[in-house]
């Protein structure tokens, strides 16, 4: 497969924007990956299904930019346990149900200090990561085929990671089945979120306290095309029973919570 081409990308005022408002610091080098991510994006879903977002400009807004919403939450832990994030950090992230790779794919561009490890069930996906993590050389990337309610009991990944993302991936009983179980003692799941959550808050806090977690903040997330979208924070407060996750196909058929 000949090189992609990143014209389509060429314009990265979206992000840009995004990034302004985020905070978060874009180096020549960021932008130069975040066009080869765009176009390689664009190129292969031509051939596998990998997003139904392919428009240059909404690919900035619903893929690169959404995904960097998550960069203060993690800099703000980095900074707490006494880190920097422009130096190497033994800080470990883990994006589940990543889909094309994202949130895990922006995150590693802008921190490449930072430990990302995507999960993906799909394999055609984990394949594509793994195709970008190399052209675009982020060292920092790990992919891992396989199912959360499987791999949350391998003992190299649970509780083992700080952080836990999850974009569009299941109702908050459900993810935080998926997620909880992978997060060391003080770490966190991010969920992103939009829409109406008031019923899936409250069964995700029944949840929350069966998996030996606790809902904390919820922070609106500041970017224009994004304005219904919230980051919900659950703190990990102690150990997951052994028994979850439950073996695929459970946790969606009997969610904990209702």
């Amino acid at each position: 497969m000949s090189a992609p081409s990143t014209d389509a990308f060429a314009d990265l005022s979206r992000l840009d924007a995004a990034a302004r408002a985020l905070h978060v610091q874009l180096t020549a080098r960021d932008r130069n990956r975040f066009k080869q991510l765009g176009a390689m994006l664009v190129r292969e879903n031509a051939t596998m299904n990998l997003t139904a977002i392919t428009d240059p400009a909404e690919v900035q807004t619903l893929h690169f930019a959404d995904s960097l919403t998550v960069v203060p939450a993690l800099d703000a832990y980095v900074r707490l346990i006494g880190g920097d994030v422009a130096m190497l950090s033994t800080v470990r992230v883990l994006d589940v149900g990543s889909g094309a790779g994202f949130p895990g794919l922006p995150l590693a561009i802008v921190r490449p200090r930072i430990a990302v490890t995507l999960l993906e069930a799909t394999g055609k996906k984990v394949a594509f990561i793994r195709r970008v993590a190399d052209d675009l050389g982020l060292d920092n990337v790990t992919a891992l085929s396989g199912r959360a309610e499987e791999m949350a009991h391998h003992p190299t990944l649970r509780e083992q990671m700080d952080i836990v993302l999850a974009r569009a991936v299941a109702r908050l009983p459900v993810l935080l089945e998926y997620c909880l179980p992978f997060v060391r003692l003080n770490g966190f799941v991010l969920a992103m979120k939009s829409g109406d959550l008031t019923d899936e808050l409250r069964a995700g806090a029944h949840a929350a306290v069966e998996l030996g977690g606790a809902i904390g903040p919820i922070t609106p997330v500041p970017i224009p095309g994004l304005e219904s979208h919230v980051l919900i924070r659950i703190d990990k407060t102690g150990e997951t029973p052994a028994k979850y996750p439950r073996r695929p196909g459970i946790p969606t058929k009997r969610p904990l919570g209702i």
